[in-house]
């Protein structure tokens, strides 16, 4: 499996940015029950969990730090493509951004855990000016 990540880029304090991730090499049929989730590390920082989708689908986990300002979502049941919509971006979310998928874990909740994925995408980096 190959995660494409894509969409990042410079915006002012305040703007918008939306990125995607897209999967490729698998076998995403309408019952793949992966959860896939964003991750972002910024300089001398640990990599930090920013939002996933559960297996089922039906489960969104936000970071405490953008709930309110950040929305994940996928237009199809394998979640061949997600999408992290970052409105309200602030420079503390500069960051490397990074998609992550895996089969594992709980159905309705996504861990929070890096190493709990076992597919990373290659990052966007996102570079929210002051």
């Amino acid at each position: 499996v190959q995660l494409q990540a894509s969409g990042g880029g410079l915006v002012q304090a305040g703007g918008s940015l939306r990125l995607s991730c897209e999967a490729s090499g698998g076998t995403f049929n309408p019952f793949n029950d992966d959860a896939v989730a964003w991750f972002r590390q910024a300089p001398d920082k640990e990599r930090e969990f920013v939002a996933g989708i559960s297996r089922s689908g039906r489960a969104l986990s936000y970071a405490d730090s953008v709930k309110g300002r950040f929305t994940i979502s996928t237009r199809d049941t394998a979640k061949e493509r997600v999408y992290l919509q970052m409105n309200s971006l602030k420079p503390e979310d500069t960051a490397v951004y990074y998609c992550a998928r895996t089969a594992r874990g709980p159905q309705n909740s996504n861990s929070k855990r890096a190493l709990d994925y076992n597919y990373w995408g290659q990052g966007t980096q996102v570079t929210v000016s002051s």
